[in-house]
């Protein structure tokens, strides 16, 4: 007969925190081990603590596969676009976007270019992943072409990819933010829309001034033009490469479920490449599974396109697959619960209810390793407090997203972190100081929450108070 159970005292909570943090900076920062032990060894370091306070083995295990069974749809669009990435570049797609990208943009545009073609492809489709690797993986090719640092680059493509994700009603994320947080759909867009309209406003024109500062001093034109050079002689460029991204984008667009679009626009990728790039029927097929491989003498060239297929996918696959783990067990115990009680219990007005959600968010991000986390965390858990307060659930559910979506990529282990991070090539922590959007949707769902800006009340008192203070 098992203990009675119990939530973990504070105490328990704060060792389990500390513990977290400690095994990911002694594991991969001192000794280099990979990040997917050090995830697993915090299994047990919580198991520890959840046989303590009553449950067994088993019940913890069910805890873990919870976890898993609900980022499952994650690792299987991250399958689907690793095959994708492969097909594509073996099928002269991403070359022909590259070359014609470096063709027509003016390299001191670029940066904001990459952005807002990236936000369109988002908005579009509805998937940040999907938009990285497609139109992110030309854009970084182009970008380093013309000398930019590839993690700059990389802040500009990741900041456009989360617009979308966090915006369109294509986006998985924020059908299932406004159905948690109990919110009509368009109304919880329109509400993101006080945030992330000057979010992108300022991102769009910081990435401008970055682009003609950057470019006035260090821009690389000859290196473009031997990039361009060679892509020509590797690959047959022409209009007609870019059928199966056109077929991809247009079929998201019309709300067609993502996976299978995505596998077939992977297949489709084959197809070009036994037709127009003169590869093997059997290297084309074979290009689903193993990616992208040629020699070409060219370093660039090679590490740029020598990438792709599902095999790229499987490490990052693994590693989500534990951070899903490690969320599903701190739900289980009572861990996530008790860290966001403590906070509730400290929140009493639309400021600090905000800043909890957000903290909230990013909790689920770092310990239950997924978007799908973050967001039942930031809304399941703080919602009371919106009702008690009676801020309107709009805010909520824009208070989720900012909190929970956009900080999905600043986490190294997360689902966002480790897909941005192995498709583009460059690491979590490299290019994190330069997510400019996301960061702006955080500081200004703080300052509307502590000056009551675009705070809605369930009492129409309290919400034509505020209205006419913004009108003022």
């Amino acid at each position: 007969m098992s203990a009675e159970k119990r939530l973990p005292t504070f105490g328990e909570v704060l060792f389990v925190l500390i513990a977290f943090i400690v095994i990911m900076f002694l594991f991969v920062v001192q000794l280099g081990i990979p990040i997917q032990l050090a995830l697993l060894t915090t299994w047990f370091m919580i198991m520890l603590v959840g046989l303590r306070i009553g449950y067994t083995y088993s019940e913890m295990q069910d805890g873990i596969l919870k976890g898993i069974y609900d980022g499952l749809e994650a690792v299987l669009v991250l399958i689907s676009v690793g095959a994708l990435i492969g097909t594509w570049i073996a099928g002269g797609v991403v070359p022909s976007i590259i070359y014609y990208g470096l063709s027509i943009i003016d390299p001191s545009i670029f940066l904001m270019a990459a952005f807002i073609i990236c936000a369109i492809t988002s908005l579009a489709t509805g998937t940040s992943f999907g938009s990285a690797g497609t139109a992110g993986i030309a854009m970084m090719g182009i970008g380093v072409s013309f000398g930019f640092p590839i993690a700059l680059v990389a802040g500009a493509v990741i900041s456009g990819c989360y617009v979308g994700d966090k915006l369109s009603p294509l986006s998985d994320t924020t059908v299932m933010t406004a159905s948690l947080s109990k919110v009509n759909l368009i109304e919880h867009i329109k509400s993101m829309l006080f945030v992330s309209t000057p979010a992108f406003i300022i991102t769009a024109l910081l990435f401008l001034g970055t682009g003609f500062f950057f470019h006035g001093s260090n821009g690389d034109l000859s290196q473009a033009q031997s990039t361009m050079t060679s892509l020509s002689e590797y690959f047959n460029i022409a209009w007609y490469m870019l059928i199966p991204a056109a077929v991809v984008i247009l079929m998201l667009a019309l709300k067609k479920p993502s996976i299978p679009v995505i596998l077939l626009g992977a297949l489709l990728g084959s197809v070009w490449a036994y037709l127009f790039q003169d590869v093997a029927l059997l290297d084309a097929i074979n290009s689903l599974y193993s990616g992208n491989n040629i020699e070409s003498g060219v370093d660039f060239i090679d590490n740029l396109l020598n990438r792709g297929g599902i095999e790229f996918m499987l490490g990052v696959i693994v590693l989500i697959l534990f951070a899903l783990g490690v969320g599903g067990l701190m739900e289980k115990i009572g861990i996530l619960r008790v860290i966001c009680n403590t906070m509730l219990a400290w929140a009493d007005n639309a400021g600090k209810t905000t800043l909890t959600t957000l903290l909230s968010g990013f909790f689920g991000n770092f310990f239950g390793g997924a978007a799908y986390v973050s967001i039942i965390t930031a809304s399941k858990i703080t919602e009371e407090n919106y009702d008690r307060l009676n801020i309107d659930r709009r805010v909520l559910s824009r208070n989720t997203e900012a909190g929970g979506t956009v900080t999905t990529p600043m986490v190294p282990w997360s689902d966002g972190g480790v897909f941005m991070a192995a498709t583009l090539g460059v690491s979590t922590i490299t290019y994190l100081p330069f997510l400019w959007f996301n960061f702006l949707v955080i500081v200004i769902s703080l300052i509307y929450g502590f000056t009551n800006k675009f705070i809605w009340y369930t009492n129409q008192e309290e919400n034509n108070k505020d209205e006419k203070a913004v009108n003022a």
